[in-house]
């Protein structure tokens, strides 16, 4: 036996070889038949190449791959991965081999019809190119244009918009985790249960894989592209899965340029200029001409934004990006082979201290009773003025001096949960998601004592919305006639009588970045608008919206109802004269635009601006007001699953799909089920679970998995989308890990 296929009743591959590396070249040749389209997609992003084919649109995204040098870091790593883990690159290089065999294997003409498309054939793999698709997966995952998003808000309002706008941004990827200990479940052995949120992509970002050999034998959920299973396993004695700690690991920095004859320099911290490193590359643009990039990388790291003559408006500015794997020419390959070779916690302990990036929190579970909470990942010591926004190269003091030892952290009443909230990884980072998902998992789990994989998928598909809170206040204060007679409910009266943080509060120190963050005195607020009666339709809504159980069910009128008051509130804060000028971005690369876009920081920090003592002087109950009278008169027609629906991203888009024909979705941003709408912008979702996963200690038999569509990215194939309706519905397809339960495909 050379490799072996099998695939289960839901078309997932299932592999057995003699040794590691012949199971990874089985790996990347199955990968390569399922994934062909996604993997020349993810080639091409990993280069920068993307406008070859897909045109203009990708451009921006080339730009910054280039300019941030992905692929000659990715290159960087892998000379040196081959130079301390042979072992390693060997089966790093065994994968890529793989994917090659499986693109152009004589007799199995590739279906994909994204190929006929786009005139493209597919490209080959070089030994490299899983650790560039690493990379260009997950540069933005620290989130580093958020500290442009700083700069940007403080400009207009102050350091004190900071905290007021902290949250989780446009670009972040969050998580839902929960360990629970063998005291806490029916069998006395842990479980371990959650589904990383991710843009929605299709074909999906995960792959779910059984990885079979004398020395192992793991199942998981793969990233297409990177041989092993990096982020969540199962290898029969232990499991191991993730959530995004939100760390920050990544420093812009402004740089001052300067052109010689020579080429270009940067000022340094010690006061000199220094030669900077520069070149120029070819970006072809599918139906345009190309276009030349220049590459500059001074002692700091390579620029991403401006150059010499500053932003493409002539403003003057020149960012230079650090990142970890450019500085250390390591990304973490080092700890793929020993989590698939782990029997027992303290192994997958030891492997991850090989770890480097994305920094995650992770959970882990044994048979023996063992159990791991920690943060894994290499972030740098340095300043906090370095985390909070981009700091001036020239000036000393803001070098990285060291790398942080990843915190660990306990259970508490035998459980563990993580969903991107501050814990164990507070001290490496400056924003993190709001507790309510987090909040919402615990309380969940105190409400029974014991536990089973099978009650997992409750958890998986709560709907409840925590952060509505201040909303409802803000409405309930609103003046009926009744309450015309008396006083007027305030809202300040409305979150008391729910035992909430009234709005004379500063934000929830636990939200704000840093100290400075902390509001300061600000305009008063702008005259109460005069009392008078909302409308006979604004107070129906009102009073129906208050009635609301809260849940975002894809069934539900109500939440229509409230997401609309939601959105229309959120377009009038953004149109006020005080935020309005905030809409208007510095002339940064069209890529990082998402993070500086101001309707979707509102509408993710809306209960933090609700709450606040004071808002710049705005009125926020008139706009409470006109946003309730303008639904009012033109409410929604339909349930919340109606526009609350599918965006996933495809690399080319689906012709095939009509508008709208995407599946409608429970769930909101704060929910733990969580499909992330953009309030004010889009009730669509493009983020949401990229997979469902229940890892029981018990009985690896017993565990469970789905992904959004399915295990192949084939159109036609059956297997293309037919886990979604168990996706959409809160189901799990069982992990099959029987060999003589599977059907064999083929022998390579």
């Amino acid at each position: 036996m050379s490799a072996e296929t099998y695939r289960d009743a839901w078309g997932i591959p299932h592999l057995r070889a003699d040794t590691p590396h012949e199971l990874a070249r089985a790996q990347g040749r199955v990968t390569a038949r399922d994934r062909a389209w996604q993997l020349e997609v993810e080639r091409h992003r990993a280069q920068g190449t993307s406008a070859s084919f897909l045109g203009p649109e990708a451009l921006s995204w080339d730009r910054l791959a280039r300019r941030a040098r992905l692929a000659d870091t990715a290159r960087r790593c892998f000379t040196a991965l081959e130079r301390k883990d042979p072992e390693t690159a060997a089966w790093v290089r065994a994968y890529a081999d793989g994917v090659n065999e499986g693109l152009t294997e004589p007799g199995r003409p590739n279906p994909a019809p994204e190929f006929a498309r786009t005139g493209l054939v597919p490209g080959r793999w070089d030994p490299w190119t899983p650790l560039g698709v690493w990379l260009a997966t997950h540069i933005l995952f620290a989130g580093f244009p958020a500290k442009l998003w700083r700069e940007h808000i403080s400009t207009h309002l102050g350091p004190e918009a900071v905290a007021l706008f902290a949250a989780d941004g446009p670009g972040t990827a969050g998580s839902n985790g929960w360990l629970v200990s063998g005291e806490r479940t029916t069998t006395g052995h842990a479980l371990i249960a959650g589904d990383p949120h991710r843009f929605i992509e299709d074909p999906g970002v995960y792959q779910q894989v059984h990885l079979s050999c004398p020395e192992f034998d793991v199942v998981g959920l793969a990233v297409p592209g990177v041989p092993g299973v990096a982020h969540f396993g199962h290898t029969g004695t232990v499991a191991w899965a993730i959530t995004n700690a939100m760390a920050d690991y990544q420093d812009l920095y402004r740089e001052r340029l300067r052109r010689t004859g020579a080429g270009v320099e940067a000022l340094g911290p010690d006061g000199i200029w220094h030669r900077a490193a520069r070149h120029t590359e070819r970006i072809d643009v599918a139906g345009e001409d190309a276009v030349e990039v220049e590459i500059i990388e001074t002692g700091r790291g390579p620029v991403i934004a401006g150059g010499p003559e500053g932003l493409d408006d002539g403003t003057p500015a020149a960012l230079s990006l650090r990142y970890p794997p450019r500085v250390t020419a390591d990304l973490g390959f080092g700890a793929l082979l020993p989590l698939l070779r782990a029997r027992r916690v303290a192994d997958v302990d030891r492997a991850l201290d090989a770890w480097a990036e994305p920094v995650n929190v992770v959970q882990a579970a044994d048979t023996e009773g063992g159990l791991l909470h920690r943060v894994a990942g290499r972030v740098p010591v340095r300043p906090a003025a370095n985390g909070l926004r981009p700091v001036p190269a020239w000036e000393p003091g803001h070098e990285w001096t060291g790398w942080h030892t990843p915190p660990r952290a306990g259970l508490t009443d035998g459980v563990a949960v993580m969903a991107n909230q501050r814990g164990p990884a507070t001290p490496l980072g400056v924003e993190f998601a709001p507790p309510h998902r987090a909040d919402r998992i615990t309380a969940l789990l105190a409400g029974k004592e014991h536990w089973s994989a099978a009650d997992m998928p409750a958890i998986h598909t709560d709907t409840h919305l925590g952060s509505a809170a201040p909303l409802l206040a803000h409405l309930a204060a609103l003046p009926s006639e009744a309450a015309l007679a008396s006083e007027a409910l305030t809202p300040e009266a409305a979150l008391a009588s729910e035992a909430a943080p009234g709005p004379k509060a500063a934000p929830d120190p636990e939200a704000a970045p840093t100290p400075e963050a902390t509001p300061t005195a600000a305009p008063p607020e702008a005259p109460p608008t005069p009392l008078t009666p909302l409308t006979p339709e604004a107070a129906a809504l009102r009073d129906r919206i208050l009635a609301w159980d809260r849940r975002m069910d894809a069934d539900s009128t109500d939440a229509a109802a409230y997401a609309a008051v939601r959105a229309a509130v959120v377009r009038r804060l953004a149109a006020h004269p005080v935020l309005a000028p905030a809409s208007v971005p510095p002339a940064y690369p069209e890529v990082l635009l998402p993070w500086l876009a101001l309707v979707p920081r509102l509408g993710h920090a809306l209960e933090h601006l609700l709450r606040a003592e004071d808002l710049y002087g705005i009125d926020r109950a008139a706009a409470v007001r006109a946003a309730l009278e303008e639904v009012a008169a033109s409410p929604p027609s339909g349930t919340w699953g109606d526009t609350h629906r599918l965006a996933p991203w495809r690399a080319l888009p689906d012709t095939a799909t009509a508008p709208g024909g995407e599946p409608g979705l429970s769930g909101d941003h704060d929910c733990v089920l969580c499909t992330s709408p953009v309030p004010g912008l889009t009730d669509r979702a493009a983020r949401g679970p990229a997979a469902r996963y229940v890892w029981d200690l018990a009985d690896r038999a017993n565990s469970r998995w789905v992904v959004p569509h399915g295990a192949s990215g084939l159109p036609g194939s059956p297997h293309h989308h037919d886990q979604q309706p168990l996706w959409l519905g809160g189901e799990l397809a069982p992990v099959v890990t029987d060999f003589d339960r599977l059907t064999k495909e083929s022998d390579d």
